[in-house]
């Protein structure tokens, strides 16, 4: 028998590890148990970080003290901020990464926290006194006793592989799935359901002619995840877009009869936003063509990954198709692309802790809780991690709420509403987006942290040095005037109204028209201050300092809407409403509202699927 721990982790997967570090950080001794210790923080679909919210959840990871923005940085071959013709609330960052390094990585730095052991092994079952939770028993026959317990199994349990006609176990391609946890579980009086996920085959690069394809390149200045001091990307690798093609749709269809997700044998539900490419050709039989981002694996490698062509076809039929696709003419796969069902628990059995409300100091956190995502993933590892080291040493919860965080946005929407269908993160499911953007996640989240002992002293200190010069630099703009004479060539230029009296910095900036740089450029006197600003980063304070100003008036209409739509949502709605007239709602919404019928706006807006802004769609419609 093994010691005992404070802390049992099962699954070493992004939330997996996410919720070790975290607990391990806190002072917890740690005891992180995987089926195989080569596959630690894999990537077992595409190689990339980040994206539409994603990126925010893991810049708010990287606020509380998290891993997985240091990683990214340290791996990622090409950087690209998603959004950039919209507003700061939207904006995303995303990187691709090298697939091999990433996992590499992730274990480097987990060997290097004191307080986590690692153990090779299967949990089979869970070790109860009474509804608590006491520790594991493995496939090895150990016994290995913890005081809290956090599964995160991810496709494991039961995992089921399909492609083609064929199927057999498996929690990823050449990994047995686990058996036993899911079983007693259900004895407990838990409910459990099953999902599915796909991913796409992986080809030679070494075969594919990129000359006919579209380079897609990072950006020309790429920045970072993490606020920490990681490595700027200094060289990067390109993407490639190409397209499918009726010849290719056609040939996809000869397999249709042997394809499991049409023939009944998959039971699970997919992932309603990332479909398979048999899917997308069924669902959307009106577009002769969908994109296909050819994503490189990493700098020393050949393999590539076929974003968009998610399939549990046969493999034969997946490689005619591919041979199809413009510059894949000579291609060679590497493996097929499959789809696989497995476990999961509806999140409605949790609290915003994401502890079990059955068994005490048992977590969940990751896929097992119905969601998509690597970032997903560790959003719910870094707070259930958190929380099992609270909850042991009996101190309170650690909650964000939605107004704090998109982690916060989406424990609350697993908890509160479930999830019936693979849940993946939006800005559009935040109702204070414009609150909760990328470059402020330290702002918001590192103070949070750092009152637990999570975030470090020096994290501290340098959000608290980022605040005060934003203020300072804020102060500068609201009190600084300038003359017409010194402004209007500068306006004139940009086809803006010339001033005809002295006007503060501030009223320039608030103008679409003109920039911070516009400025900065422009007068001596901004440009002298800002040399002044003692900084780390001194491109982080302009951008905080530039949003906050230039849409002051936004945040506060958008902290106005929200509390007329808190006191309004208990207006009724009556059971004959006819959502698919609402051409404005989305159309998950009008499905799930008509399927549904909610009795009042409040009941409505606890509907998965069903976001905020779809409440003000209907708030519109009444009027209100």
């Amino acid at each position: 028998m093994l010691k005992e721990y404070d802390v049992i982790v099962v699954g070493a997967g992004h939330a997996g590890c996410e919720a070790a570090v975290a607990a391990a950080n806190l002072g917890s001794s740690v005891l992180l148990i995987t089926s195989n210790m080569q596959t630690i923080a894999q990537m077992s679909c595409n190689p990339a970080m980040g994206g539409i919210a994603k990126g925010q959840i893991v810049r708010e990871i990287d606020a509380l003290g998290g891993y997985s923005g240091i990683v990214t940085d340290k791996t990622m071959i090409q950087f690209r901020m998603l959004n950039r013709s919209k507003g700061p609330a939207m904006w995303s960052p995303r990187a691709q990464c090298d697939r091999l390094r990433f996992a590499e990585e992730w274990r480097l730095m987990l060997e290097q926290t004191p307080n986590v052991d690692f153990w090779q092994d299967t949990v089979s079952s869970l070790i109860l006194e009474g509804n608590r939770l006491a520790g594991v028993n493995t496939v090895m026959g150990i016994k290995i006793m913890g005081k809290a317990v956090v599964l995160t199994n991810g496709t494991f349990l039961n995992g089921l592989i399909h492609i083609g006609e064929k199927q057999f176990g498996g929690g990823r391609t050449g990994e047995k799935a686990v058996h036993g946890i899911t079983e007693q579980l259900i004895s407990l009086g838990f409910e459990s359901g099953r999902m599915k996920t796909g991913t796409p085959p992986r080809v030679d690069g070494r075969s594919l002619d990129f000359n006919k394809m579209e380079e897609q390149f990072g950006d020309e200045n790429p920045t970072k995840f993490s606020y920490t001091d990681t490595p700027k990307l200094m060289k990067q690798k390109s993407c490639f877009i190409t397209h499918t093609n009726q010849k290719v749709h056609d040939t996809l269809k000869t397999g249709f009869d042997k394809s499991p997700m049409f023939n009944g044998r998959i039971q699970g539900v997919g992932p309603r936003y990332c479909p398979s490419i048999e899917d997308k050709i069924n669902r959307f039989a009106d577009k002769d063509r969908h994109q296909i981002f050819v994503e490189p694996e990493g700098w020393n490698t050949v393999e590539i990954y076929v974003n968009g062509f998610s399939t549990s076809l046969p493999e034969e039929v997946q490689l005619k198709a591919l041979k199809e696709i413009k510059g894949f003419e000579n291609v060679k796969m590497f493996r097929p692309g499959y789809a696989i069902e497995y476990d999961y628990f509806p999140p409605i059995q949790l609290d915003l802790s994401l502890e079990t409300k059955l068994i005490e100091n048992l977590f969940l956190a990751g896929q097992i809780n119905g969601t998509t995502g690597y970032e997903e993933a560790a959003g719910q590892g870094i707070i259930a991690g958190i929380n099992a080291h609270l909850k042991i040493n009996e101190k309170p919860s650690f909650i964000l709420g939605r107004s704090e965080s998109y982690i916060g946005v989406l424990i609350d929407d697993l908890v509160t509403n479930g999830t019936d269908e693979p849940y993946r993160m939006f800005t559009s499911r935040a109702e204070y987006r414009i609150l909760l953007r990328q470059d402020n996640a330290d702002i918001r989240l590192t103070p949070r942290s750092f009152e637990i002992g999570l975030a470090t002293k020096e994290s501290m200190e340098k959000v608290n040095k980022k605040i005060k010069n934003v203020e300072e630099l804020i102060k500068f703009f609201k009190g600084h005037t300038v003359n017409p004479s010194d402004s209007n060539g500068l306006l004139s230029s940009l086809n803006t109204d010339e001033i005809i009296q002295k006007t503060k910095l501030f009223n320039l900036l608030s103008r679409p028209q003109i920039s911070f740089s516009d400025l900065s450029n422009t007068f001596s006197e901004l440009q002298t201050f800002l040399e002044n600003i003692d900084s780390d980063n001194l491109e982080e304070v302009i951008e905080q300092a530039e949003i906050l100003m230039k849409y002051e008036g936004y945040i506060k209409k958008e902290k106005d809407m929200v509390d007329k739509a808190v006191r309004l949502e208990n207006i009724v709605l009556h059971e004959d409403f006819n959502y698919l007239q609402l051409k404005s709602l989305s159309t998950e919404a009008r499905q799930k509202l008509s399927s549904t019928k909610p009795q009042t706006l409040a009941q409505a807006a606890r509907i998965s699927g069903v976001t905020p802004s779809d409440i003000s769609v209907l708030m519109i419609y009444l009027g209100r």
